[in-house]
């Protein structure tokens, strides 16, 4: 199978990154400004923070917060991602001082802001082509060129080859992190932006608060000196390809392969079944995954790496969200809510399933059916967790034959339709039988 995994690092001493205290057991939540709240704007996400807080993220990713490109724009709004101002707050969402109380408000509650931010290109109109024409990568006839080979006509591309567009790009972040106090970057398409630059801005952000950095791309090496955490897209991918059918077991056993032995220990990969670019333009998880989503996202939260929420899905949203135009959430009380927020609560309590080195190590447990069945454990010396995952569509019933199991298991407390076991803590031995569901999954706590 085919891997977005850069060449190995040749970092000497190994990643230099050190991550937040707070981000240790956090789940981050993707807020869609534009479609979070019947009003599109940051004073009304304000207003939602406390739902926010009471669901039990700790990381609160708003997507881009600028001024949006009206030149060559797509649909009526536009893009997020075709910034005009790296200094400008969108007029569609707010003020200034909106944004100031979103992230102030959100401190009060102890969660932490990070924003998006779009590196590689910038709108057609942005201020940088009059002030600063020289910062734009040149087609053939000498005009600014949209990022090669994706329908990315609305935007187009600078030129990290010319020095001056480095330290601007990295003014401009300080500025966020200085004036508004927000605690990190999700930095868009990071691979189309040199890894040098983002360990430059890494060291200068450090030097005024501890901040927290995802990078929309796979390369470990963006790990070393520069980012917290990456996508986990291979994951998703696989466990797409799994539910639908399309796909056993094998890669998703190689991904963890390359997860725990090409990556350095400490690296947080961002687990999801959902975001921005899936929900609007391949389907929303309940088309993606089928029956096996609550599988799915019982994994997201139980192998290693840090889950995300992307709006709306805590209320089971069944729409693709439309990305150019206003098409807010429509909000209600949903199963899914519940089931997030009890999987969230587990996550917070249990130290093995902390985020990066802090968290314990997939260990693999074998069963009679390795074709179906995927089964591991995790464990620090605080606690450890046991997980057995059916990700088929017939009922199995697998005997546990090897690994870290035997002894005394209390099944975790999340309530699922597909879960296996009930309340009852249970012996294993080596032998033991469990039965699961189709699509089924069983999750234990060491009693």
């Amino acid at each position: 199978m085919e891997h977005r995994f850069a060449p190995a690092s040749t970092h000497p001493t190994g990643p230099s990154v050190v991550h937040p205290e707070w981000s240790r057991s956090a789940t981050i939540y993707q807020v869609n400004t534009r479609q979070f709240t019947p009003e599109g704007t940051f004073a009304a996400a304000t207003e939602q923070l406390p739902r926010l807080a009471e669901l039990g993220v700790g990381i609160v990713w708003l997507m881009p917060v600028h001024e949006i490109g009206e030149l060559n724009r797509k649909g009526t709004l536009g893009s997020p991602y075709a910034v005009r101002d790296y200094y400008s707050v969108s007029s569609e969402l707010g003020s200034e001082a909106d944004l100031h109380a979103l992230i102030e408000r959100a401190h009060e509650l102890g969660l932490h802001v990070i924003i998006d931010w779009v590196a590689n290109h910038t709108a057609w109109d942005s201020v940088l082509r009059e002030e600063h024409p020289e910062f734009y990568e040149l087609d053939e006839n000498g005009e600014p060129r949209p990022t090669m080979w994706w329908d990315w006509d609305d935007i187009v591309d600078l030129d990290f080859s010319v020095p001056a567009v480095a330290d601007y790009m990295a003014e401009a972040m300080k500025y966020w992190v200085r004036d508004f106090d927000v605690d990190g970057f999700r930095c868009d398409v990071a691979g189309f932006v040199p890894v040098w630059f983002w360990a430059r801005v890494r060291r200068e952000l450090e030097e005024i608060k501890p901040v927290f950095m995802l990078a929309e791309w796979e390369a470990r090496e963006l790990h070393d000196d520069a980012f917290d955490m990456t996508y986990a897209w291979t994951w998703n991918t696989i466990m797409h390809r799994i539910a639908s059918g399309k796909d056993g077991l094998g890669p998703l056993r190689e991904y963890y392969a390359w997860n725990d032995r090409a990556y350095a220990r400490d690296s947080i990969r961002m687990q999801f079944v959902s975001n921005h670019d899936h929900n609007s333009w391949e389907g929303t998880e309940f088309e993606r995954f089928g029956n096996g989503l609550e599988a799915v996202i019982a994994l997201s939260f139980i192998s290693d790496g840090m889950p995300l929420i992307y709006n709306g899905q805590e209320a089971g949203n069944e729409r693709r969200l439309n990305f150019f135009d206003r098409d807010p959430i429509e909000w209600r009380e949903h199963p899914m809510g519940e089931f997030y927020r009890q999987f969230i609560a587990v996550k917070s309590a249990t130290r093995a399933l902390d985020n990066g080195a802090w968290g314990g190590r997939m260990i693999e447990v074998k069963t009679s059916d390795r074709e179906e069945v995927l089964a591991f454990a995790r464990s620090t010396s605080d606690d450890a967790v046991l997980a057995i995952f059916n990700l088929s569509e017939a009922p199995r019933e697998v005997e546990l034959l090897s690994g870290p199991f035997e002894g005394s298991w209390r099944p975790i407390p999340v309530v699922g339709e597909r879960k296996a076991t009930g309340g009852d803590v249970v012996d294993l031995a080596i032998g033991a039988s469990v039965s699961l569901p189709a699509w089924g999954w069983a999750a234990f706590q060491r009693a």
